[in-house]
């Protein structure tokens, strides 16, 4: 092709140019342009914008068993939130009575029974694992189940659309209103919805603080001016991010923020169990009185919009699987009650697997959705996941409440005492992890002759074995002394702690005792 054929075409050093713009990115209509092919006719229309508009989402009420499910767990999922830093927990005069704390004064993690110090974060660790191989579980057997049902952004904008439709009326009235002029009665009603909206967003703030400290103290301080900076900061930026991501972005974080989505598409295939519209079906798609004036010649979709219009991200779910789709299931609801109405077989929008349509498409029956669950993917992840939980309990039962600590002096490493006997000095940390007071015993191991003494205990009482009462849930740091006889020659022992209660616990810490002269 030369330029004479093409005379927007260039030719330059064997690339095809166009002095025709192709995108928006050009500065000058008649800048030379490079093509993607040189025989594509030249582009002439600039485009518009390198996005798509937002259409806002405006949901339609329904009614239906998945809708009720949903008005479950977000009662269930806002419960919990809300409610459990005021659940109390008996757990003595020494400790927190909030069932749930993270006390990051004293670095200890509190929840019901169970306390975790930092030495312990593989706790949290394998809490953090568990959650994530829960995820791909549920992402196995039943599809985005969590984004439709206990995402917390699912949830928080579950309540925003309710409190749109409780000052906005349904659908068709919100989008009336939206596209009003903004008279003084619109004004009234934003304000008032936008007020709740912060005070929606101010509380979920709140909450979340008073698992850091004692709800009812923080709450009085709070309110009285005197609490922490850090509260009142965190609580602003809670109340902003939950109103601007619940109460306006909405749909937009669950397409185009959270990865999520992304990871689950790489988890689902033709065994997953999804929303699925079952297009063999459904079309051609024609109107009741079509169907009737010519059977046979339409599916049993009627094209009535009703599962695009109670979407909470807006997608046509009869376009197929996509990134939209939070798997909530209210277009079931929807389609169903349609179907209902029109006399056809529910189903038509079900949950069901890739491989399953083809075989109801084939006239072959669907499988059990026992067989359909218990696929061995998911399987494999629910062993997985239990073999986890059950080390995790393994592990918190037979912990010891005990711990000990041992750091050796290193400067000077031992000294001459006047009788010619050697003194190392060491520091030592005693642990106690129960919500008591403990009395504890420090014995000598493998130091032939020895004896110890602390800054509490003087050298006179001297012994092969101390005792020292260790508060409740604390560390103690102890400085022991240790003195073994002038012939003694650098060895290895070690200190081992004893609990004097029932429960009998001990550790042992190994050291290095330090002397004159060449090492064994």
């Amino acid at each position: 092709m030369s330029s004479e054929e093409d005379p927007t075409l260039v030719i330059d050093d064997g690339i095809a140019k166009t002095n025709e713009p192709v995108s928006s990115s050009v500065a000058e209509p008649a800048a030379a342009t490079r093509r993607h092919e040189p025989h594509e006719p030249a582009r002439t229309n600039l485009p518009q914008r390198l996005y798509e508009k937002r259409e806002f989402v405006h949901n339609k009420r329904i009614d239906g068993p998945f809708r009720r499910f949903k008005w479950a767990m977000m009662a269930i999922t806002l419960t919990i939130y809300y409610v459990t830093p005021w659940i109390r927990w008996d757990r003595g005069p020494y400790a927190p009575d909030q069932a749930v704390l993270v006390d990051l004064a004293n670095r200890r993690f509190y929840m019901f029974g169970i306390e975790i110090w930092p030495h312990e974060f593989y706790f949290v660790a394998g809490l953090l694992i568990m959650a994530g191989i829960g995820l791909f579980l549920v992402t196995s057997a039943v599809g985005r189940a969590w984004c439709g049902y206990a995402c917390p952004q699912t949830v928080w904008t579950d309540v925003f659309q309710h409190v749109d439709r409780f000052f906005d009326g349904d659908r068709n009235a919100r989008k009336r209103l939206d596209a009003a002029p903004w008279t003084w009665g619109k004004v009234v009603r934003r304000a008032a919805k936008w007020t709740v909206y912060l005070l929606i967003g101010f509380w979920t703030g709140g909450a979340w603080i008073m698992y850091f400290a004692d709800a009812p103290t923080l709450v009085e301080e709070f309110w009285r001016g005197e609490a922490a900076p850090v509260a009142y900061i965190t609580v602003a930026i809670l109340t902003i991010t939950t109103v601007t991501l619940g109460g306006f972005m909405r749909e937009q974080v669950c397409i185009y923020m959270c990865p999520w989505p992304r990871i689950q598409t790489a988890m689902l295939d033709e065994k997953s169990l999804i929303v699925t519209y079952k297009d063999w079906r459904g079309e051609p798609r024609g109107s009741v009185k079509k169907a009737r004036r010519q059977p046979g010649q339409f599916g049993d979709c009627i094209d009535c919009q009703q599962c695009v219009q109670v979407c909470p991200t807006g997608i046509d779910i009869r376009e197929g699987p996509q990134v939209g789709c939070i798997t909530c299931a209210l277009c079931i609801d929807a389609c169903d009650r349609v179907m209902n109405d029109i006399g056809r077989p529910r189903g038509l929008i079900d949950y069901a697997t890739l491989e399953d349509c083809e075989r109801e498409a084939a006239g072959e029956a669907p499988r059990p959705i026992w067989k359909t669950i218990l696929h061995p993917r998911t399987v494999a992840y629910f062993l997985i996941w239990c073999s986890i939980g059950l080390g995790l309990l393994f592990a918190l039962g037979t912990r010891s409440h005990t711990d000990l600590t041992v750091a050796a002096d290193r400067n000077p490493p031992f000294m001459l005492m006047s009788d010619g006997s050697i003194r190392n000095s060491y520091t030592l940390r005693l642990r106690n992890m129960e919500s008591r007071p403990r009395d504890m015993t420090i014995a000598l191991e493998g130091l032939t002759g020895g004896v110890l003494w602390t800054d509490t205990i003087s050298k006179e009482q001297a012994a092969p074995k101390q005792t020292v009462r260790v508060a409740a849930d604390q560390v103690t740091t102890v400085r022991a002394y240790v003195m073994a006889p002038p012939s003694t020659r650098a060895t290895d022992f070690a200190f081992r702690l004893t609990s004097l209660d029932e429960q009998g616990e001990f550790d042992i810490g190994q050291a290095r005792f330090e002397a004159p002269g060449e090492n064994p």
